[in-house]
Protein backbone atom coordinates (compact mmCIF):
# COMPACT_ATOMS: atom_id res chain seq x y z
CA UNK A 1 0.00 0.00 0.00
CA UNK A 2 1.35 3.32 -0.97
CA UNK A 3 2.00 6.08 1.04
CA UNK A 4 -1.27 8.04 -0.29
CA UNK A 5 -3.34 5.05 0.02
CA UNK A 6 -2.46 4.68 3.80
CA UNK A 7 -3.24 8.22 4.67
CA UNK A 8 -6.79 8.05 2.70
CA UNK A 9 -7.21 4.58 4.43
CA UNK A 10 -6.48 6.54 8.09
CA UNK A 11 -8.94 9.48 6.74
CA UNK A 12 -11.75 7.12 5.95
CA UNK A 13 -11.34 5.09 9.32
CA UNK A 14 -11.83 8.65 11.21
CA UNK A 15 -14.41 9.85 8.85
CA UNK A 16 -15.89 6.43 9.66
CA UNK A 17 -16.08 7.29 13.67
CA UNK A 18 -17.22 10.24 13.21
CA UNK A 19 -19.83 9.42 10.71
CA UNK A 20 -21.18 7.43 13.63
CA UNK A 21 -21.47 10.45 15.74
CA UNK A 22 -22.97 12.85 13.31
CA UNK A 23 -24.35 11.34 10.83
CA UNK A 24 -22.88 11.19 7.49
CA UNK A 25 -24.75 15.02 6.52
CA UNK A 26 -22.80 16.15 9.21
CA UNK A 27 -19.58 14.31 7.71
CA UNK A 28 -18.20 17.55 5.27
CA UNK A 29 -14.76 18.19 4.21
CA UNK A 30 -14.72 21.73 6.60
CA UNK A 31 -15.80 19.10 9.73
CA UNK A 32 -13.36 16.34 9.01
CA UNK A 33 -10.48 18.84 8.38
CA UNK A 34 -11.66 20.17 12.45
CA UNK A 35 -11.70 16.63 13.27
CA UNK A 36 -8.40 15.39 12.14
CA UNK A 37 -6.26 18.62 11.99
CA UNK A 38 -5.38 18.61 7.93
CA UNK A 39 -6.07 20.87 5.79
CA UNK A 40 -9.44 21.09 3.98
CA UNK A 41 -7.24 21.04 0.61
CA UNK A 42 -5.57 18.21 1.55
CA UNK A 43 -8.86 15.72 2.14
CA UNK A 44 -10.39 17.36 -1.01
CA UNK A 45 -7.29 16.40 -3.08
CA UNK A 46 -8.47 12.69 -1.50
CA UNK A 47 -11.76 12.83 -2.22
CA UNK A 48 -13.08 15.37 -4.48
CA UNK A 49 -16.67 15.87 -2.92
CA UNK A 50 -18.51 15.29 0.37
CA UNK A 51 -20.54 12.49 -1.59
CA UNK A 52 -17.23 10.65 -2.41
CA UNK A 53 -16.53 11.14 1.28
CA UNK A 54 -19.48 9.49 2.58
CA UNK A 55 -19.41 6.60 -0.36
CA UNK A 56 -15.94 5.52 0.87
CA UNK A 57 -17.07 5.59 4.40
CA UNK A 58 -19.85 3.43 3.62
CA UNK A 59 -17.58 1.34 1.63
CA UNK A 60 -15.58 0.89 4.82
CA UNK A 61 -18.01 0.41 7.18
CA UNK A 62 -19.60 -2.52 5.63
CA UNK A 63 -16.11 -4.19 4.87
CA UNK A 64 -15.49 -3.90 8.66
CA UNK A 65 -19.02 -5.12 9.24
CA UNK A 66 -18.46 -8.22 7.21
CA UNK A 67 -14.86 -8.96 8.68
CA UNK A 68 -15.89 -8.83 12.40
CA UNK A 69 -19.70 -9.99 11.95
CA UNK A 70 -20.53 -11.73 8.84
CA UNK A 71 -17.41 -13.76 8.26
CA UNK A 72 -16.57 -14.88 11.54
CA UNK A 73 -19.96 -16.00 12.13
CA UNK A 74 -20.22 -17.69 9.23
CA UNK A 75 -17.58 -20.10 10.75
CA UNK A 76 -20.19 -21.74 13.47
CA UNK A 77 -22.02 -24.50 12.28
CA UNK A 78 -24.44 -24.09 9.79
CA UNK A 79 -28.03 -23.28 11.26
CA UNK A 80 -29.32 -22.29 14.79
CA UNK A 81 -25.46 -22.04 15.99
CA UNK A 82 -24.58 -19.51 13.03
CA UNK A 83 -27.67 -17.36 13.04
CA UNK A 84 -27.32 -17.13 17.42
CA UNK A 85 -23.21 -16.34 16.88
CA UNK A 86 -24.32 -13.34 13.83
CA UNK A 87 -27.20 -12.13 17.09
CA UNK A 88 -24.23 -12.41 19.51
CA UNK A 89 -21.46 -10.70 17.11
CA UNK A 90 -24.08 -7.63 16.38
CA UNK A 91 -24.11 -6.59 20.01
CA UNK A 92 -20.15 -6.38 20.04
CA UNK A 93 -20.80 -4.64 16.77
CA UNK A 94 -22.96 -1.91 18.13
CA UNK A 95 -20.75 -1.80 21.20
CA UNK A 96 -17.33 -1.46 20.56
CA UNK A 97 -16.70 -1.87 16.52
CA UNK A 98 -19.17 -0.09 15.04
CA UNK A 99 -17.32 3.36 15.73
CA UNK A 100 -18.48 5.78 18.69
CA UNK A 101 -21.50 6.17 17.76
CA UNK A 102 -22.78 3.13 16.50
CA UNK A 103 -23.61 1.41 13.32
CA UNK A 104 -23.40 4.35 11.10
CA UNK A 105 -25.60 2.41 8.57
CA UNK A 106 -28.48 2.58 11.15
CA UNK A 107 -27.84 6.18 11.65
CA UNK A 108 -27.80 7.18 8.38
CA UNK A 109 -31.05 5.67 7.40
CA UNK A 110 -33.65 8.83 8.73
CA UNK A 111 -31.31 11.06 7.14
CA UNK A 112 -31.28 9.41 3.16
CA UNK A 113 -34.58 7.30 3.16
CA UNK A 114 -36.47 9.97 1.32
CA UNK A 115 -33.20 11.52 -0.63
CA UNK A 116 -32.81 9.76 -4.00
CA UNK A 117 -28.81 9.62 -4.91
CA UNK A 118 -25.86 7.40 -4.69
CA UNK A 119 -25.57 7.64 -0.84
CA UNK A 120 -29.26 6.55 -0.34
CA UNK A 121 -28.69 3.73 -3.26
CA UNK A 122 -25.67 2.53 -1.47
CA UNK A 123 -27.32 2.30 1.88
CA UNK A 124 -29.82 0.35 -0.09
CA UNK A 125 -27.66 -1.79 -1.06
CA UNK A 126 -25.53 -2.73 2.31
CA UNK A 127 -29.24 -3.15 4.07
CA UNK A 128 -30.53 -5.84 1.28
CA UNK A 129 -27.23 -7.70 1.52
CA UNK A 130 -27.41 -7.84 5.40
CA UNK A 131 -30.93 -8.98 4.82
CA UNK A 132 -30.26 -11.97 2.41
CA UNK A 133 -27.05 -13.05 4.72
CA UNK A 134 -30.25 -12.94 6.99
CA UNK A 135 -32.79 -14.98 4.91
CA UNK A 136 -29.51 -17.24 3.64
CA UNK A 137 -28.15 -18.99 7.12
CA UNK A 138 -32.44 -18.89 8.33
CA UNK A 139 -32.83 -21.12 5.28
CA UNK A 140 -29.50 -23.13 6.03
CA UNK A 141 -31.90 -24.03 9.68
CA UNK A 142 -34.35 -25.17 7.70
CA UNK A 143 -32.50 -27.40 5.42
CA UNK A 144 -30.33 -28.78 8.66
CA UNK A 145 -34.37 -29.93 10.30
CA UNK A 146 -34.07 -27.45 12.91
CA UNK A 147 -36.36 -24.55 11.81
CA UNK A 148 -39.75 -25.63 10.54
CA UNK A 149 -39.94 -27.08 6.66
CA UNK A 150 -42.73 -23.85 6.01
CA UNK A 151 -40.48 -21.20 7.89
CA UNK A 152 -41.00 -17.53 6.33
CA UNK A 153 -37.13 -17.20 6.18
CA UNK A 154 -37.74 -13.56 4.85
CA UNK A 155 -40.12 -12.55 7.73
CA UNK A 156 -38.07 -14.10 9.70
CA UNK A 157 -35.19 -11.85 9.05
CA UNK A 158 -37.51 -8.79 9.15
CA UNK A 159 -37.90 -10.17 12.50
CA UNK A 160 -33.45 -9.96 13.76
CA UNK A 161 -34.28 -6.90 11.76
CA UNK A 162 -36.58 -5.30 13.98
CA UNK A 163 -35.26 -6.54 17.10
CA UNK A 164 -31.42 -4.85 16.55
CA UNK A 165 -32.97 -1.90 15.82
CA UNK A 166 -35.04 -1.98 18.83
CA UNK A 167 -32.52 -2.86 21.10
CA UNK A 168 -30.55 0.71 18.93
CA UNK A 169 -33.22 2.56 20.23
CA UNK A 170 -33.61 1.61 23.50
CA UNK A 171 -29.90 1.38 24.20
CA UNK A 172 -28.76 4.38 22.73
CA UNK A 173 -31.96 7.02 22.70
CA UNK A 174 -33.47 5.86 25.49
CA UNK A 175 -30.26 4.62 27.43
CA UNK A 176 -32.49 1.49 29.38
CA UNK A 177 -30.74 -1.10 31.06
CA UNK A 178 -32.86 -3.53 29.83
CA UNK A 179 -32.40 -2.87 26.05
CA UNK A 180 -29.94 -5.76 25.50
CA UNK A 181 -32.09 -8.36 28.27
CA UNK A 182 -34.86 -6.89 26.24
CA UNK A 183 -33.51 -7.89 22.81
CA UNK A 184 -32.41 -11.32 24.40
CA UNK A 185 -35.70 -12.50 24.97
CA UNK A 186 -37.69 -11.17 22.17
CA UNK A 187 -34.99 -13.25 19.70
CA UNK A 188 -35.45 -16.21 21.77
CA UNK A 189 -38.74 -16.10 21.44
CA UNK A 190 -38.45 -15.94 17.07
CA UNK A 191 -36.14 -19.06 17.61
CA UNK A 192 -38.04 -21.04 19.53
CA UNK A 193 -41.64 -20.11 17.24
CA UNK A 194 -38.99 -21.15 13.80
CA UNK A 195 -37.93 -24.29 15.44
CA UNK A 196 -39.29 -27.53 14.03
CA UNK A 197 -39.25 -28.85 17.40
CA UNK A 198 -39.48 -26.24 20.10
CA UNK A 199 -38.39 -27.17 23.22
CA UNK A 200 -41.58 -27.00 26.24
Amino acid sequence: MSKGEQTRSAIVAQSLDLASVVGLNGLSIGALAEHTGMSKSGLFAHFGSKEALQLAVLDAAEERFVEMVVKPASKAPRGVARIREMFERGFEWERSWAGTGGCVFNASAPEFDDQPGAVRDRLVRAQRDWRETLVRVARGAVQTGEFRPDLDCEQFAYEVKAINLGYIHSSRLMRDPKAEAHARAAFERLIQTSLAHPLH
